[in-house]
């Protein structure tokens, strides 16, 4: 898998991002930050992708054991106010729609903790290095 992530001509944040070449996506920063405001700035992707991940998960977990589960909204609210003190806050709301019993809006609720990005933002040590490329290519 890979990811690419381009500067857009005449935008000062504005940039594409591409995913496998086979989706496209945009990000800009906020206005107060500089930017147009025109696309999710990259910490509106980071809790996307954990809204998105927590809905993929726990409806796929009640297709597969046949849960009448008809749909889930997942609402994230960001506490990003102590970042720079390392501490970063989303706080998830579950919306589970259809005709569930108690115990199984309980199980598809520990379901949701459990999808991989959950996993991996909570419990998983992730490196990155970080690489020049040539001059040449960079021309």
């Amino acid at each position: 898998m890979s990811v690419t992530v381009n500067t857009l001509p005449n935008s000062p944040f504005r940039h594409t991002i591409e995913i496998d070449g086979k989706h496209s996506l945009f990000t800009d920063l906020p206005v107060k930050l500089g930017g147009e405001g025109s696309a999710p700035d990259p910490h509106d992707y980071f809790d996307s992708a954990l809204g998105a991940c927590k809905a993929l998960t726990v409806t796929l977990y009640a297709r597969q054991h046949e849960i009448p589960l008809t749909g889930i909204t997942v609402a994230i609210e960001r506490d990003g106010s102590q970042e720079r003190a390392g501490k970063y806050g989303l706080n998830v709301t579950l919306t589970l729609k259809g005709p569930l019993s108690d115990e199984q809006r309980t199980l598809l609720h520990r379901i949701a903790d459990r999808c991989p990005v959950h996993k991996l933002m909570t419990s998983t040590e992730v490196t990155i290095a970080t690489h020049l490329a040539d001059a040449e290519a960079s021309q």
